[in-house]
């Protein structure tokens, strides 16, 4: 059964939400909505992978999304156990308030 969508669409769509990650990353001053937004990126370039897999008709990507699902799991755990550390020592998650402290 061949899609009605198109590569160039799914394409678009990942593009968008790595973009909508960077975003996230780049304006927000809060380390747990940075991290989500890393995730954003990571399942954005998942899509990509899996997208490009299927339109040549190989496992491949769906291979490298496994990768990248595992990737993204040690970087969330690794990830939240520094947020509570940075948060049990300052009292506060905003970047800029941590800039702060720092000097």
């Amino acid at each position: 059964m061949k899609s009605s969508i198109s590569i160039e669409m799914i394409l678009l769509l990942a593009a968008l939400l790595f973009v909508l990650g960077i975003a996230g990353v780049l304006i927000r001053k809060n380390i747990i909505f940075m991290l989500l937004s890393v995730e954003v990126m990571l399942n954005a370039a998942g899509l990509a992978f899996v997208a490009a897999g299927a339109h040549l008709g190989q496992p491949d990507g769906q291979v490298m999304f496994l990768f990248i699902l595992a990737m993204a799991a040690a970087e969330v755990s690794v990830g939240l156990a520094l947020i509570l550390q940075i948060y049990h020592q300052h009292k506060s998650l905003d970047i800029d308030q941590l800039k702060e402290m720092k000097g």
